[in-house]
């Protein structure tokens, strides 16, 4: 769905992105991965349009993504950067209801079924009971479902999220993380996300990419990538592995 090609990103003069080939498949949770500054930040702003890359190009669906109109764009991708705005002041539904806007304009009415979409993606992330709150007075596990539900009712094929677990508890890293798979399963979304913990990019996904100094060193599957030789080339230390003594998967921890 979408690709990079040859793109890179130079802010003179350190290079922040070499220049890389990669292609996001339809209908899946891809994860990247690795330390801070490693690239991966800077390779989500290039997928979500909000930076442009000083080389190369982004393409989504075999197409320029600087040929795609701001509206069109966003009816293709959804964006949530790792830090989303104040939201001081604004309800739940209204927070949703900014999803509509690609759709409908400045000026647009909202019709019945645009109202249908909004409670149906507050319905989806369990907000029900809240939707009259204020976004601020949620905590960080509601806030994000909140932020995910307005992505959800622009109605957008890809969703990409940068770090959405950076500011949650464990318990809610993980109800977070497992409402993103049951949305990918049951809507065929396709999820493009950065997550520091290995260990929940691969339960929760199902191609992980790794970045080191701006470079893409591994990629591949939970199975392929768990591995730890691999992993002691992304995190650049020692971590040793152990089978969960149910479901088989190898877990990462220090040695």
């Amino acid at each position: 769905m979408l690709q990079l090609n040859n793109a890179s990103v130079t802010i003179s003069p350190h290079t922040i992105l070499q220049p890389t080939n990669l292609t996001f498949q339809k209908g899946i949770i891809t994860t990247l991965l690795g330390h801070n500054g490693c690239g991966k930040s800077t390779l989500m702003k290039l997928l979500s349009r909000q930076n442009a890359p000083s080389q190369g190009e982004v393409l989504l669906e075999d197409k320029a993504i600087t040929h795609f109109k701001p509206k069109e764009f966003a009816l293709k991708v959804a964006y949530l950067p790792q830090h989303p705005p104040v939201t001081d002041g604004v309800t739940v539904k209204e927070l949703v209801s900014f999803g509509r806007f690609p759709w409908k304009g400045a000026f647009g009415r909202y019709t019945a079924q645009d109202k249908a979409f909004i409670q149906e993606a507050i319905q989806k992330v369990g907000l029900e009971d809240y939707q009259d709150r204020f976004v601020a007075t949620l905590s960080g596990g509601e806030r994000q479902r909140a932020w995910i539900a307005m992505l959800l009712a622009q109605q957008s094929e890809c969703i990409l999220l940068d770090e959405p677990t950076s500011a949650l508890d464990i318990s809610h890293q993980y109800e977070l993380l497992a409402l993103i798979r049951e949305l990918n399963l049951s809507l065929g979304l396709t999820v493009i996300m950065v997550l520091h913990d290995i260990n929940m990019a691969a339960k929760f996904s199902d191609h992980l990419i790794a970045l080191h100094s701006g470079e893409v060193i591994a990629q591949g599957s939970p199975s392929e990538m768990m591995k730890v030789d691999t992993l002691e080339k992304i995190y650049g230390m020692e971590l040793a592995l152990f089978q969960h003594p149910i479901t088989g998967h190898p877990i990462s921890y220090i040695p």
